[in-house]
């Protein structure tokens, strides 16, 4: 069984996929607790489900990308199954994590959304840098960007580890503490290969909507 905190249909908000329909799948628990964290309601809501059913919930959309999310999906190891049903049956499938799991084991047709926790998170103990040799080159590295200080520090682990050259980097800047122009700004200045990226959903809907 696996403990989901909700099912649900929309933009999908960040990513190269941004924009896209897709189906959201939200696990419960996580084992960080980000300042900036917006879906607290995931640590401990939720209900069961056999992945039978699950596949059935998300077989209900007319849509072929689904992105498993939390919380934090690789605290649950039956997460893994439900990933290769559904890449067997021809989805496309996004895994978002936190980086503070291994990910060496997740299955290769998916494509690992993976944040690096910055300064301001107050969890940046807990990334686990070993996931950088994991990645596949279509795998993608978020960094979500609260100050200037996270800015400094993201550019940083971006240069020690070669990031840029392997990976696709995304710099999100965290909903009302980082103005969008601000950090727009800071990328051009210093000619930074990476992505900005908004989140998309709080654009189109209220910041604080669930199910979105």
């Amino acid at each position: 069984m696996l403990k989901i905190n909700e099912i649900f249909y929309s933009i999908q908000g960040e990513s190269t996929k941004a924009g896209l329909p897709c189906i959201f799948v939200r696990f419960t628990y996580c084992n960080l607790r980000c300042t900036y964290c917006d879906t607290e309601y995931a640590f401990y809501e939720g209900r069961d489900y056999s992945i039978s059913d699950l596949i059935t919930e998300i077989g209900k959309f007319n849509c072929n990308l689904v992105e498993i999310t939390g919380g934090e999906p690789l605290m649950q190891k039956e997460s893994s199954e439900l990933i290769k049903i559904l890449c067997d049956k021809g989805y496309t499938v996004m895994l978002e994590t936190s980086g503070s799991l291994s990910v060496k084991e997740v299955d290769d047709r998916v494509k690992i959304i993976m944040d690096v926790k910055t300064p301001s998170s107050r969890m940046a103990k807990k990334n686990f840098y070993d996931n950088f040799n994991y990645l596949k080159p279509n795998d993608e590295i978020k960094f979500v960007i609260g100050s200037e200080e996270d800015y400094e520090w993201s550019k940083r682990i971006i240069s020690e580890n070669s990031l840029a050259d392997r990976y696709e980097i995304l710099f999100s800047p965290v909903f009302g503490n980082v103005k969008p122009i601000e950090l727009a700004e800071w990328i051009l200045h210093d000619n930074l290969n990476v992505r900005m990226q908004l989140q998309l959903h709080k654009y189109i809907w209220d910041p604080k909507k669930r199910g979105v």
